[in-house]
């Protein structure tokens, strides 16, 4: 019982404090799951991150529920996948009852500004530590340089 709630309280905790997504969690995640409590290796977690953003859905549900299962089967996944998305699913909601007054607020405004500037870092350090531990083969080399270049011809243009 104490392992199913330590699945729920962590993904919870991440989906709590993380801003920006999937890719913005990847980072948090990794110190987690594989230095601290030492669920997974880190080619692990490389290979469940490539398995979930090939899967259809958001990358950290598929994350949570993969790792959850992976710890305690069916039900660990369930209780992964509730406590990634509880927060979220709250904070909506409030935010939903104020939305007008909300966004209409100086301070949130200015507090939206900085969390694109720290979501923009975390995803770059996530795409930067994949980088630096991607096998260096000419076609891995090859997708990287061209998905990079269509990334700024696509930004600029």
């Amino acid at each position: 019982m104490k392992k199913y709630l330590e699945l729920f309280l962590t993904f919870f905790k991440l989906g709590l404090f993380t801003f920006g997504g999937g890719y913005a969690m990847i980072p948090s995640l990794k110190e987690i799951v594989v230095e601290k409590k030492k669920w997974l290796s880190e080619e692990e977690m490389l290979e469940i991150l490539a398995i979930s953003e090939s899967t259809p859905g958001p990358i950290a549900i598929n994350m949570a529920t993969f790792i959850g299962y992976r710890q305690k089967k069916v039900l660990g996944s369930v209780l992964s996948t509730l406590g990634v998305v509880l927060p979220s699913l709250i904070i909506i909601y409030i935010i939903s009852l104020f939305f007008d007054a909300f966004l209409a607020n100086e301070y949130v405004a200015s507090a939206f500004i900085g969390i694109k500037a720290c979501v923009a870092f975390l995803i770059t350090k996530a795409g930067l530590d994949m980088l630096i531990k991607m096998k260096k083969k000419p076609f891995n080399v090859t997708i990287f340089s061209v998905v990079f270049i269509l990334l700024i011809i696509f930004e600029l243009f």
